[in-house]
């Protein structure tokens, strides 16, 4: 206490004090993050890509991504990529479900798959010893999967069960799905992860082996793991148990079509549903473009909030503030989905029937003051929650292999935390102003609703509010 004492003599002002003690707590900060371990990245002679973080904990995160998705398949076998997913795991050519099941639960392992637009995703979590014997078993499950037709009829019936829960219980996936189908509309894009019914009623076992025989080859493959590993060993395992993947195409190879991006709606009208479901947005950049950066900056500033956590009032948010205030909503989240070469950038929320016209004119109210007279105060605030947030997604070992495989996946390499953050310390009040009339004033917006939205202004008043008249 008495040298704080000391300190706080010797300073002129409590401005000062509290300049000081940031810029200590910063540099601490960037020192931290310097001293990450770093993601080793190596690709061997097939393609293959093996990425990897030694993390200093008995807990291990595989996981194998592949370029394979709803965005490189059309319309006569779209939704095939979520089908394997929901059979790689019924036994392979070598072990049989029952045997798979068996070997994972004397390891204590878990297992499961994702399918997105753009990459499939097959994971496992374990201890790091288990590492070796989990990595054959990936590696056995997207090679030698045994498709069989029971099992194919099996999985379509579940299939087409989920995709009716979905539907009617998951609505902001649905909201989400006619959103892509609007702004993207035409294009591969658009396509939905699970597939049209028509689809999934008609794939066959020999339409899934060769959807894996085209998509599944080794330049279009990372294996990446965060826990208690060395490179060196997992090279040697993914050339012993990957090896022969395959690394080339019968004809050319799978890639990702041209988008283009189209400002329009699409309103599902169902006065059943209790409250509106509505997703707004624009097109936002891909993934690895200057402007990425300050639109997650902006999408953070106008920020996330649900009634049922309380504290909106008293929350930074402006829009936050407003809905707990005036019950505009029940719920809203601001969002920045991007893409290789493109993105959405926008908000959904959740509201009342009659509070949908109150609810947008607040939404794009902020947008318009993101456009214009953000400051540099709400700036700072939105770079450190955009931070906060960043980290919370790493920790643990499968947060960082989610990071590691997508990132390595996508552009080859994965940025350091310490350069991750400068860049997002050096975006400035200027720079969101800058991305924001650059992709949001006077853009045509893609809108998506679903349940009783009749009160939601139609298509061209909501255009006519992306813009403030200058003078």
């Amino acid at each position: 206490m008495a040298s704080l004492l000391k300190i706080s003599a010797n300073l002129r002002s409590p401005a000062l004090v509290g300049a000081r003690a940031a810029s200590s707590y910063a540099a601490a900060f960037r020192s931290a993050l310097s001293n990450e371990p770093a993601t080793e990245v190596t690709t061997l002679d097939s393609g293959l890509r093996v990425a990897s973080e030694t993390l200093p904990t008995q807990l291990a995160t595989v996981g194998l991504y592949v370029d394979a998705g709803s965005r490189y398949e059309d319309k006569h076998n779209n939704g095939t990529a979520n089908f394997f997913e929901h059979v790689a795991f019924k036994g392979t050519t070598k072990r049989s479900q029952s045997a798979f099941e068996q070997e994972l639960e004397s390891l204590g392992a878990s297992v499961d798959a994702t399918t997105g637009r753009e990459e499939t995703v097959f994971q496992a979590r374990c201890l790091s010893k288990d590492v070796p014997k989990v990595v054959e078993l990936l590696a056995d499950v997207v090679q030698n999967a045994k498709l069989d037709d029971g099992d194919v009829k099996r999985a379509r019936e579940v299939l087409l069960g989920e995709m009716e829960q979905v539907a009617a219980k998951n609505l902001r996936s649905v909201v989400f799905d006619h959103l892509h189908a609007t702004a993207y509309q035409g294009t591969s894009l658009a396509n939905s992860v699970w597939g049209p019914t028509a689809n999934v009623r008609a794939i066959k076992r020999d339409d899934l082996r060769g959807y894996v025989d085209s998509h599944f080859q080794a330049p279009r493959m990372v294996l990446a793991v965060a826990g208690d590993v060395r490179q060196s060993e997992l090279e040697k395992l993914a050339q012993q148990h990957l090896g022969k993947v395959g690394t080339t195409f019968d004809g050319k190879a799978p890639t990702l079509s041209p988008v283009r991006y189209t400002g329009s709606e699409v309103r599902v009208r169902d006065d059943s549903v209790p409250l509106a479901h509505v997703a707004v947005a624009v097109q936002g950049c891909g993934v690895n473009e200057s402007d990425a950066l300050p639109l997650s900056v902006a999408a953070s500033l106008i920020g996330s909030w649900d009634r049922s956590h309380g504290a909106g009032v008293n929350s930074a948010s402006k829009l936050a503030v407003a809905s707990a205030h005036d019950k505009l909503s029940h719920n809203f989240e601001s969002f920045n989905l991007t893409y290789r070469d493109t993105g959405l950038w926008g908000i959904y929320f959740v509201c009342d029937p009659l509070a949908c016209e109150d609810m947008l004119f607040n939404v794009q109210n902020e947008w318009m003051r993101l456009c214009t007279m953000v400051t540099d105060g709400e700036v700072e605030r939105a770079k450190r929650q955009l931070k906060t947030s960043l980290l919370a997604d790493l920790e643990g070992p499968r947060g960082v292999c989610e990071d590691i495989g997508r990132q390595v996946l996508r552009q080859g390499r994965r940025d350091p935390l310490h350069e991750l953050e400068r860049r997002i310390e050096n975006v400035s009040a200027g720079d969101v102003r800058n991305a924001a009339m650059k992709y949001i004033f006077d853009r045509c917006p893609a809108v998506a609703s679903v349940g009783p939205v009749e009160n939601l202004p139609d298509y061209m008043r909501i255009r006519s509010s992306m813009s403030w008249v200058r003078l």
